[in-house]
């Protein structure tokens, strides 16, 4: 228990001497308040605009039972089975990756330091809910302002809503520790791919066999998955039950659940320490990965070859592409020829445009409602945006050969993008043109879709790359990063996203929907790009 606190003591010293180095200039907090005074300030406006309650009785059918809100089950369940798809992703990592909850310097300090590696581990697994409570923290900042005026927003709803969304986060990595930890022990491996694997197939079946016994394949689908009783599925469930408690108010029914999280850490916690031993070997490796991932956020390390790659050995007999700024072009060429089987068009835009064709052919024959491809399309537009957040931390724009290489600015920019632009946009085609033909869906969507999902990637490049190059000083990164990708947030994407959802609620037509979404969208990332290439004509390089 000393040792415990010895190190809860060490973190106080290190909280006291950022805040000191804050302090230090106070100006860079005041960004922070305009923002809290704007949450305040829409939460305000919210309540004002609250309605008086009324309670009527739903919808009743023919047999005299209330009808069945397709929407919301749909909603529901979809959500449930994002989350279910996160849970297994996490546990299949697992199998492959160990998780560390250190630094390099934990290594170097503490791991030949006196203290039990047991307590260690104990301090630093539970430390590790502080990321997921201050993110929960600053999402439920938001969506209570925004919420205010449909929930009542008690202390204990959002006690509950905090905890939904912190310990599902929290746990998955003491549960993806203690999975690698059995693995590297009792070499469970197969073991553990053949019990997700076939988790994998229990859920999926739980999808297929309800929808095939509805009369619409998309009307019961997430009969199953959306039902009350899937509350009481490990931790995705649990956190549905304590998340709905807003709906419900069952303080019971939420406590058990609350219960059942503390009861399932404390089992994980027992079992690492009975299985884990000396575990510093094994998450030594794990830690030098992120610190390396890490160096290369901040573009002092590159991506090899051999990273994430499907085809590193492949001999490759390339044209000449020319000389200048057409080199960045070439050099993610090679890269790309050697993670995939072909550089433009790799075996995972394969299977997504598959899915997409496979969606649109099922749709046709009323397997699926267009509803289900409508929101695939949407997803793929935030999977690329995500995909240009990671593309910007290569760190290329960094190296030294960025700044030699005698070209434009905007040459050298769009020659370090341009492969990337060329594959997004063959996948978008050869997805988009045959799932919408089957569908028989707008032929507005095709180019709508072709331009969105180019300017979601263009978003998310320059929401990470703006502060990455045009910050220098680490607090500064730390602290008016996340305020600038919020104000992107709040005043660009959300209100973008907002006015499309009013716009198909009255017309009922995702073809407007996705014109506003593209028009919104396409104005910001013009900013966005704007601001990056301005910010590359004022950066030098600083040789460290």
């Amino acid at each position: 228990m000393q040792e415990i606190k010895l190190l809860f003591r060490k973190d106080l010293f290190i909280l006291k001497n950022n805040l000191l180095l804050i302090l230090k200039n106070p100006l860079r907090l005041l960004p922070y308040g305009g923002m809290l005074a704007y949450f305040f300030f829409i939460y305000t406006m919210r309540l004002n605009d609250r309605s008086e309650e009324r309670e009527s009785m739903p919808d009743l059918g023919a047999d005299g039972l209330p009808e069945i809100n397709f929407a919301a089950q749909n909603l529901s369940g979809g959500l449930t089975i994002l989350a279910l798809i996160f849970l297994l992703y996490q546990l299949f990592r697992a199998t492959k990756k160990n998780v560390s909850f250190f630094s390099m310097a934990d290594v170097n300090f503490l791991f030949t330091s006196p203290a039990k590696p047991q307590n260690i581990l104990i301090y630093y697994m539970g430390r590790s809910i502080l990321p997921s409570l201050g993110g929960s923290i600053i999402f439920l900042v938001y969506g209570a302002s925004q919420m205010a005026g449909t929930f009542d927003f008690s202390p204990v709803n959002l006690f509950f809503l905090l905890m939904s969304f912190a310990l599902f986060f929290f746990l998955l990595s003491p549960i993806r520790f203690l999975v690698y930890t059995l693995h590297t022990k009792y070499d469970l491996m197969e073991t553990i791919k053949t019990g997700i694997t076939v988790l994998a197939v229990i859920l999926g079946s739980m999808i297929l066999i309800p929808g095939l016994l509805a009369d619409k394949f998309w009307q019961g689908m997430f009969s199953w998955i959306a039902s009350p009783w899937f509350d009481l599925f490990p931790f995705v469930g649990w956190s549905r039950g304590m998340l709905t408690f807003v709906l419900h108010e069952n303080l019971i029914l939420a406590t058990a659940f609350l219960g059942l999280y503390i009861l399932a850490y404390y089992i994980i916690v027992r079992l690492v320490l009975q299985f884990s031993g000396y575990y510093y070997e094994d998450v030594l490796e794990a830690t030098k990965t992120n610190e390396e991932q890490r160096e290369k956020i901040k573009g002092e390390s590159e991506t090899s070859d051999g990273a994430f790659s499907l085809n590193a050995k492949k001999q490759l007999a390339l044209p000449d592409f020319g000389a200048g700024a057409k080199a960045f072009y070439w050099r993610n060429y090679v890269h790309s020829s050697r993670q995939d089987f072909h550089p433009l068009f790799g075996i995972y835009s394969l299977v997504m445009a598959g899915l997409g064709i496979a969606f649109g052919t099922l749709s046709r024959f009323d397997w699926f409602s267009h509803k289900v491809l409508n929101v695939y399309l949407l997803i793929l537009l935030g999977f690329y945006f995500l995909a240009g957040i990671g593309r910007a931390s290569v760190g290329d724009l960094k190296k030294p050969y960025f700044f030699l290489i005698p070209a434009s600015w905007s040459a050298k920019f769009w020659n370090v993008i341009k492969l990337d632009l060329i594959q997004i946009s063959l996948f978008a085609v050869v997805m988009i043109v045959p799932s919408v033909v089957i569908a028989e869906l707008h032929l507005l969507v095709i180019p709508l879709f072709i331009l969105g999902i180019l300017i979601s990637y263009l978003i998310g490049l320059s929401i990470n790359l703006i502060p990455q190059i045009a910050l220098e000083e680490s607090w500064d990164k730390k602290l008016i990063k996340p305020l600038m990708i919020g104000g992107i947030f709040l005043f660009g994407i959300i209100p973008t996203l907002i006015f499309a959802v009013i716009i198909f609620v009255f017309l009922k037509q995702f073809v407007w929907m996705l014109l506003v979404m593209v028009l919104g969208m396409g104005i910001l990332s013009a900013i966005l790009v704007h601001v990056v290439l301005d910010v590359l004509k004022k950066l030098e390089f600083k040789e460290i």
